[in-house]
């Protein structure tokens, strides 16, 4: 059934002028159509409107229909986190580098834009975020929302990590590497990729865990059930030696006997993509492949 999509928000990478150009063309677009329309705050420094409302994420969540996310990969990852639990669908203009996830370019967005919001026309899919909570002497201290990545590493120090993998409670391995990388198939084509992690598709029920610079050959990337609890139990970690990161942007101070518990999140991100989407497209444009 297709959505309707009166109430607009409007979500700006942080500290990039470029997007200006962008932002005002959007905002000139939905308002000639009589859409309403709220931007956040790193939105509202490129207006040229002045009756332009500025909000949060949390009240874009709560009273908008669609929000667009106007900057690279890393503005949607943070629009996925803070928005999954509203249901708020996301679409994604590449105002960024790569842009796996915003798959619209400033050259085509009008008529994107007429395509998904006037004429209906549009892909919709549904991705899943991991959750990670962080246990010190079995007490909750930290728990996180990732959409790309849990990431176990080194940090401040050369100096490899101890810790044991468990999946559903049963032991997987006890290693000893510069970290761990717990990726979404959405993540597989980030720091997984760059540690020989395989592509996984995006609509796979599955997390793949790829070591970062084991100490042992045969220590190989593994692919299990999206379904899966993974408990991370670190075992040698000097203070301020390990952190764990959540899509690189959030990261938190590790210590000896910590335990990391991931799970996916029940709640998943609903992104818009224009009709003609196509996943193997990206990654042959991406990737450069032949």
């Amino acid at each position: 059934m297709e959505e309707v999509f009166n109430s607009i928000g409007i979500i700006g990478k942080q500290d990039a002028p470029a997007i200006k150009d962008t932002i005002n063309t959007l905002v000139n677009f939905l308002v000639n159509h009589e859409r309403r329309v709220v931007v956040n705050e790193h939105a509202s420094r490129h207006l040229d409107k002045t009756d332009i409302d500025t909000a949060d994420h949390h009240t874009i969540g709560q009273e908008c229909d669609l929000a667009i996310v106007v900057g690279g990969d890393g503005t949607i990852l943070n629009a996925a986190r803070t928005l999954c639990d509203y249901g708020l669908p996301l679409v994604g203009v590449n105002e960024g580098r790569l842009g796996f996830l915003v798959d619209i370019s400033p050259d085509e967005l009008l008529n994107k834009m007429e395509e998904i919001l006037i004429k209906g026309e549009y892909l919709i899919e549904e991705r899943f975020l991991l959750h990670a909570n962080l246990l010190r002497e079995g007490e909750s201290i930290a728990e996180s929302n990732a959409f790309n990545d849990v990431i176990l590493h080194k940090w401040n120090m050369v100096r490899m990590i101890e810790f044991d993998t468990y999946i559903n409670d049963q032991f997987v391995i006890g290693q000893r590497s510069d970290g761990l990388i717990v990726s979404t198939p959405t993540g597989s084509t980030a720091y997984a990729l760059s540690g020989g992690g395989p592509l996984l598709h995006p609509t796979l029920d599955a997390v793949v865990l790829v070591p970062i610079c084991p100490h042992t050959l045969s220590n190989r990337p593994i692919v299990v059930s999206g379904t899966s609890h993974i408990t991370l139990i670190i075992n040698d970690c000097y203070f301020d030696h390990a952190q764990l990161a959540c899509d690189g942007q959030t990261s938190i101070s590790l210590q000896e006997r910590d335990h990391i518990h991931i799970t996916k999140k029940d709640k998943p991100v609903r992104l818009i993509h224009p009709a003609n989407h196509n996943h193997f497209e990206i990654l042959r444009a991406k990737l450069n492949w032949g």
